[in-house]
């Protein structure tokens, strides 16, 4: 529930001058709410101080806006804090991660016109800004701002999000498990900088629909200038045949807000990523020998829910046309595809059980140095909600293992078991 902080605090001022013994010319007469109150005149001057003070309002984040309502921001922040043990084969205890993985402080709001939407969130993890291959700081995560007309369409210039695969467009504090798939680790396009563009032409109950396409660097965030790259094309079309999900139930994990109908999303994207200097597009080391590859990343997203369950699926891939280096057999642009399944059951909005199978496959070409033909994680996890994603509890357990390995890259005594605890809080 939303307070206005200067009304909030003109009452207390009020109930405090009343309660107070006034006398003499120092006083004044002020009716309010039919009854008659004496107030001293610093407290008369005091409250029409408060009277021009800025709104403030405090829910989701906090919120300032001036009388003139010309601008308004608010603020908010998350952190995780994460414990991570890994075991081999035989349950030896191998590695223990103990860390705040995320800490994040996000700035939204609009200035001169609701029209004008900006959105600006700094990350201060080693997580979030680990130092870029070309050495430029990592701490911006998003700075965009974006015209935003009407309801049907919006177009973003500054840095965001590629709105490409389902599992990266969630934030990662709406997720069912402490963290997102191998498979969304491997090929996802994480964030660029560009124009970005949205379409939302309907809604209502019926059959909606919803396009999503940018033109991006190509290189990744905070990367900078680049002499010889070419840009990044992307496109997302999305398809609801039953109605929109409640609450932006596409882009939160798990059926939090109880469809009480079916409702399904269908999308799938496709991004062309014009001769990049970096191994994963967007992501990932440099190049040898500053090379540059075009690559292709297509992406296909399924989600099903309905009171209380929920069910999602992920396939997404990496074309390239020449994805080895001559004479750097360590570097190797990963080409091949993954498919992430995953289900849940959210339990009276406080307990959920999760489980997920993702799956990778590398191309022909790839498996020798990737070391692999297949790499398969089955994760298990139960989240008690608090208060939603904002305040949650995690844990998981994850079995990880692979066909036809190569054990001089893979070893025999590789990690097969991962439990991680998670606690996140957001305002």
């Amino acid at each position: 529930m939303k307070q206005t902080l200067p009304a909030l605090l003109l009452s207390i001022f009020v109930f405090t001058a009343a309660t107070a013994q006034t006398s003499g010319s120092n006083a004044i007469t002020t009716v309010t709410d039919n009854n008659v109150i004496i107030l001293p005149d610093s407290t008369r001057e005091l409250i029409e101080r408060l009277q021009h003070m800025p709104n403030i309002e405090v829910g989701k984040g906090v919120t300032f806006r001036p009388n003139n309502n010309r601008f308004e921001v608010t603020m908010r922040f998350r952190m995780q804090n994460l414990l991570v043990f890994s075991f081999d084969d035989d349950l030896t205890l191998t590695k223990t991660d103990a860390r705040v993985k995320r800490l994040r402080l996000r700035f939204d709001g609009y200035i001169y016109s609701p029209k004008l939407v900006y959105s600006i969130q700094l990350g201060f993890t080693f997580h979030d800004a680990e130092e870029l291959p070309n050495g430029n700081a990592n701490i911006v995560r998003d700075a965009i701002v974006y015209y935003v007309p009407n309801e049907v369409w919006n177009i973003g210039f500054g840095q965001t999000k590629i709105k490409a695969n389902r599992a990266r467009i969630n934030s990662s504090s709406a997720l069912q498990f402490v963290d997102r798939s191998i498979v969304n680790s491997e090929f996802n396009l994480d964030r660029d900088f560009g124009f970005f563009g949205e379409y939302n032409p309907l809604r209502g109950d019926g059959f909606n629909l919803s396009a999503k396409a940018s033109i991006t660097s190509g290189e990744g965030r905070n990367w900078g200038s680049s002499s010889k790259g070419g840009l990044a094309y992307t496109g997302r079309l999305e398809l609801y045949p039953l109605g929109r999900l409640k609450a932006k139930g596409d882009v939160l994990e798990g059926d939090y807000e109880h469809e009480e109908q079916v409702k399904i999303l269908l999308a799938g994207a496709y991004s062309y990523n014009d001769r990049t200097g970096r191994l994963k597009g967007q992501r990932g080391a440099l190049m040898p020998d500053d090379a540059m590859r075009s690559m292709g990343a297509y992406f296909v997203d399924f989600i099903l829910k309905y009171r209380g369950f929920a069910f999602y699926t992920d396939f997404m891939g990496r074309t390239c046309d020449r994805p080895l280096f001559d004479g750097e057999p360590s570097a190797y642009v990963y080409t091949g595809q993954g498919l992430n399944i995953q289900t849940s059951y959210l339990f009276n909005r406080k307990w959920e059980i999760a489980l997920r199978n993702s799956t990778l496959f590398p191309d022909r070409e790839i498996r020798p140095l990737a070391g692999y033909e297949t790499r398969n994680q089955t994760t298990l996890g139960v989240t008690r909600y608090i208060i939603g994603h904002s305040l949650k509890v995690q844990a998981d357990l994850s079995y990880d293992s692979y066909g036809e390995r190569d054990p001089r890259i893979i070893p025999d005594n590789y990690n097969r078991w991962e439990v991680r605890f998670q606690l996140e809080l957001g305002l």
